[in-house]
C-alpha cells in the first residue's frame, strides 16, 4: 500500500470505531467482563480520542507530511511492538505510528487489553488483505529489527536485557501532575477532575498529585471531584477507595475526603488509585525547576501548562514519555 491508501484505511477505521456496528459493541462488552477496569464509559472515551483526534484524514495526511514520510520505506524493517494494558487501546499509537511510516509490525499485545486492538486489526485485514503482510501478533517477540516496549520499572529491566542491542524505546512508570494557584474557576476545577478520574486514574497522563499553594483552600476541589462519585459503584474502585482510607486512619495520617476520592500529603508524583497527593510549594519557580528534572513526569497540568481537561486528550504529536515515535522510525529510513 501506498501512503494515501494507508491513511484512506485509517480513516475507514476511525468510522468503523465510531458507529455502534453488533460486532463492534460485542467486543467492548466482552472486554469489560474480562478487564473489570475497562467499563463501557472509559472504553467510549478512549475510541472517540482515537477516532476523532488520530484517525482523521487530514491529521494523518498532516503527520505524515511533517516527517516527510514515503510511500514504501526506503529500507522495510519490522517493529517489534510490546503494548501496556492500563487503559483501553492504550498501546493504539504505537500501532499508528508504525503503520503510518510503512514499516512492518509484530505486537504483543497485553493480556488485560488484547480484544480491543486485536479485533480492530482484523478488521483491517478485512477490509485490505495486505494488511497481515505488515500487522501481526506473536506472544514472543524474536527477530526484529528494532523494538518499542512499554511497561513498569521492572519490566523496563527485562526490555533493556532483551532489546538494549536493538534500535529501542522502552518506557517505563510515569505520570501526571498539576500545579494549582488558588485562582481557578469551577469549570477549570470540573475539567481538573477529568484529568484525575478518566480510566480510574491508572493513565500515565492522569493527574496523581496536586501541587498547590501554601494556604490552599481545598474546599471547591473536593466539591469539584464529586462528578465521579459514580465511580464508587464499580467494586474494584470501591475497594481501593476502602483499603487506602483503612491504610490513612490506622497509620493516623491526615487527610481529605468526599467519600469518592481521597487527598493527603505526600511528595511522591505516583499515588494509589482512589487517592490523590497534594504538595505545598512557597517558591513557584523552583517548583517548576524541580517538575523539569523529574523524568517521573509524563505532563503538567494547570496554568502556563497543559490547558485543564486536556491531559487525555493528546494529539498525534504528544508522543510517551516525549520521545518522538516518528522521528525513531524515520531514522533508519534515510531521513
Amino acid at each position: 500500500m501506498i501512503l494515501q491508501e494507508r491513511i484512506q484505511l485509517l480513516a475507514r477505521l476511525g468510522e468503523y470505531m465510531l458507529n455502534k456496528e453488533e460486532e463492534w459493541l460485542a467486543v467492548q462488552e466482552r472486554a469489560y467482563r474480562e478487564n473489570a477496569w475497562f467499563i463501557p464509559e472509559f472504553m467510549e472515551k478512549s475510541i472517540h480520542q482515537i477516532a476523532n483526534r488520530f484517525l482523521q484524514t487530514d491529521l494523518l495526511t498532516n503527520w505524515a507530511l511533517q516527517y516527510g514520510v514515503k510511500d514504501t520505506p526506503t529500507r522495510p524493517f519490522t517493529v517489534g511492538i510490546v503494548m501496556a494494558g492500563n487503559i483501553p487501546l492504550v498501546g493504539f499509537h504505537d500501532f499508528l505510528s508504525v503503520f503510518i511510516s510503512g514499516h512492518s509490525m509484530v505486537i504483543k499485545t497485553s493480556s488485560k487489553d488484547e480484544l480491543l486492538i486485536k479485533h480492530l486489526i482484523k478488521k483491517m485485514y478485512e477490509w485490505e488483505i495486505t494488511v497481515q503482510n505488515q500487522v501481526s501478533f506473536a506472544e514472543q517477540l524474536k527477530g526484529c529489527d528494532a523494538y518499542i516496549a512499554t511497561g513498569s520499572n521492572n519490566s523496563g529491566r527485562y526490555f533493556e536485557y532483551y532489546f538494549g542491542k536493538y534500535p529501542h524505546i522502552i518506557r517505563r512508570n510515569r505520570t501526571s501532575v498539576a500545579v494549582l494557584d488558588g485562582t481557578e474557576t469551577a469549570e477549570e476545577l470540573s475539567l481538573l477532575a477529568d484529568d484525575i478520574q478518566l480510566y480510574f486514574g491508572l493513565g500515565c497522563r492522569n493527574i496523581t498529585q496536586l501541587h498547590v499553594p501554601v494556604g490552599y483552600d481545598f474546599i471547591p476541589l473536593l466539591e469539584a471531584l464529586k462528578k465521579y462519585a459514580h465511580l464508587m459503584d464499580y467494586h474494584k474502585y470501591k475497594h481501593n477507595y476502602d483499603y487506602h482510607l483503612a491504610l490513612l486512619i490506622m497509620g493516623n495520617k491526615y487527610y481529605m475526603n468526599n467519600d469518592t476520592l481521597v487527598l493527603t500529603e505526600n511528595s511522591s508524583p505516583f499515588s494509589p488509585v482512589s487517592q490523590i497527593h497534594y504538595h505545598f510549594y512557597t517558591d513557584k519557580k523552583a517548583l517548576l525547576q524541580q517538575l523539569e528534572g523529574n523524568t517521573d513526569i509524563q505532563c503538567v497540568v494547570g496554568h502556563g501548562f497543559i490547558p485543564f481537561g486536556q491531559a487525555q486528550q493528546p494529539t498525534l504529536t504528544d508522543y510517551a514519555d516525549g520521545v518522538d515515535t516518528m522521528a525513531f522510525l524515520q531514522q533508519f529510513d534515510g531521513n
